[in-house]
């Protein structure tokens, strides 16, 4: 078993050299024949120059003797430099030119015209015409036909390698084609050059027709009795057209009619997207006119109840002030009726601690004359003295009676009194309340003044409903947070506008900008 496992890749190393031998082989043969094609070339190249400069020395020499002959004097030595000068500047345009692509054909007859005429003027050169000595014109003509022959192949070498770079076919037609069959050859030549094809192409064309025809006679008995679709690849031949190509016309107009269709199906739908879009956008702004209109009436229906409302609110305040001022008369007039009781209480509590100061002296009278009668009766009988002492007894308790009575009257004035000052303090404080609703009400069509102010000035500079709602929160902290605006709640602010409290935050912060600014709405507008 190791042996085969050895001896396989001993076998398989045997073939890749074997394989490897002629690859070797040929590479070693593509390589000589490189260095053997650029020796060639090297020698056309160095020969070609030899062989022009000859001819361009022999020509020179020949053309300035002719043209010294034909008078051209100090001309002379420049004129066979113009004409030759003139066939290589030619030729080698033209293969430039042919290099680049953009080959412009009149090059190259102006050149072989020059090489001509330097032939002629060469033959003529002698010192006889060339009918009477051929053999002179013929050597004088030689070198200018070698030098034009290498720009030829030159221009030929050009020319196929071109082709070869740009994967064209390099080949022309061949002339035994041309003996055998001139007819159909000149056929094939006229397709090649009208449409650009090459002879392999042609050729196959040709062939695949060919085999067609023979196709369409198998099937019907002759070409003529086809289909007209079938019969296409004949009738488009001569227009350049392969089998396939013109059979594939039908379906070809076919899915462009078909793309046609859906292109004009695809626009009819754009058109009626477009025109639901414009009737949708007419229809929008109808919208947005009828709600600018309804907003405008809104405004103005809002503003005249607002003005009717002032008024109403002015009229009430009007009414309360006078009712608050009525009150007050009537509560001053009540608190002095108050110090008058006041003062008739203390009069009537003084006369009662005079009346009982005189009662106790009087008792005290009593009590002195019931001793001093005790003292001088002191010999009378005990009843009399016992009826003396209870008349006197009568007498004390009597005086006691009058001096509780008169304590009486006196709780009872200083009561009456207290309840007349409490009766002072609560007119006063009523009086008070009264003079308080008095200047609220004072203050609330003060308030509805500026308000009516503030109406009439944003209606002047014809403010959106945004903006008056801005300054309406303005004039709310003004009046009931004292410009701060932090103490003004939201609740507040989304209550008197209807609206959400995130709604209200954003006109509570736009109305403190706004009072940043200098908004005063008793100034109404902005005070520096």
């Amino acid at each position: 078993m190791s042996a085969a496992s050895e001896a396989l890749p001993t076998t398989s190393a045997a073939r890749a050299a074997a394989s490897a031998a002629p690859a070797a082989a040929s590479g070693t043969r593509r390589d000589r024949a490189a260095v053997l094609g650029r020796i060639l070339l090297c020698v056309a190249v160095l020969g070609g120059a030899v062989v022009a400069g000859i001819g361009f020395a022999g020509s020179y020499s020949a053309l300035r003797q002719l043209a010294a002959s034909k008078g051209f004097g100090d001309f002379a030595p420049w004129f066979p430099i113009g004409v030759d000068a003139g066939i290589i500047v030619a030729l080698a345009a033209d293969l430039y030119l042919l290099r680049r692509g953009v080959s412009w054909p009149w090059l190259r007859p102006v050149a072989h015209g020059l090489t001509l005429a330097t032939v002629w003027f060469n033959a003529n050169a002698g010192q006889h015409g060339p009918l009477a000595d051929p053999v002179a014109a013929g050597m004088h003509a030689v070198m200018p036909l070698l030098f034009v022959v290498a720009v030829e192949a030159a221009r030929f070498l050009v020319i196929r390698t071109a082709d070869l770079e740009a994967g064209r076919e390099t080949g022309g037609v061949p002339l035994l084609r041309w003996l055998l069959s001139p007819a159909r050859t000149w056929a094939m030549w006229r397709r090649m050059k009208l449409w650009g094809l090459s002879y392999s192409a042609v050729v196959a064309r040709e062939q695949a027709l060919r085999v067609y025809r023979v196709l369409l006679e198998r099937r019907y008995g002759k070409a003529k009795k086809a289909p007209s679709d079938e019969r296409l690849p004949l009738t488009m031949a001569r227009y350049g057209l392969t089998v396939e190509e013109a059979l594939e016309l039908p379906q070809a107009a076919e899915e462009r009619e078909r793309k046609r269709r859906e292109a004009e199906a695809d626009r009819k739908a754009q058109e009626a997207i477009r025109a639901k879009e414009r009737e949708a956008e007419r229809r929008r702004a109808e919208l947005r006119a009828d709600g600018s209109v309804k907003t405008t009436e809104a405004e103005v229906g809002a503003q005249t109840a607002a003005v009717e409302r002032l008024a109403v609110l002015e009229a009430e305040a009007l009414d309360s002030a006078v009712i608050a001022e009525a009150r007050a008369r009537q509560a001053a007039a009540e608190a002095r009726e108050a110090e008058d009781r006041k003062a008739t209480a203390a009069a009537a509590l003084e006369a009662a601690e005079l009346e009982r100061q005189a009662a106790e002296k009087r008792a005290a009278a009593d009590q002195a004359a019931r001793a001093a009668d005790l003292e001088e009766r002191a010999l009378e009988t005990a009843a009399a003295a016992e009826a003396r002492e209870r008349s006197a007894e009568a007498n004390r308790r009597a005086a006691e009676v009058e001096q509780a009575a008169a304590e009486a009257r006196k709780r009872a004035a200083e009561a009456d009194a207290q309840k007349a000052a409490a009766e002072a303090r609560q007119r006063a404080a009523e009086a008070d309340a009264e003079r308080s609703r008095l200047a609220a009400a004072e203050a609330r069509a003060r308030a509805l003044e500026v308000e009516r102010r503030a109406v009439e000035a944003e209606d002047e500079l014809r403010l959106t409903p945004k903006e008056r709602a801005v300054r309406r929160v303005a004039r709310l902290v003004l009046a009931e947070a004292d410009g701060n605006i932090e103490r003004l709640p939201l609740g507040r602010v989304a209550e008197a506008l209807g609206v959400a409290e995130s709604t209200a935050s954003q006109y509570r912060a736009q109305a403190a900008e706004l009072l940043a600014g200098g908004y005063r709405p008793e100034s109404n507008g902005f005070q520096s």
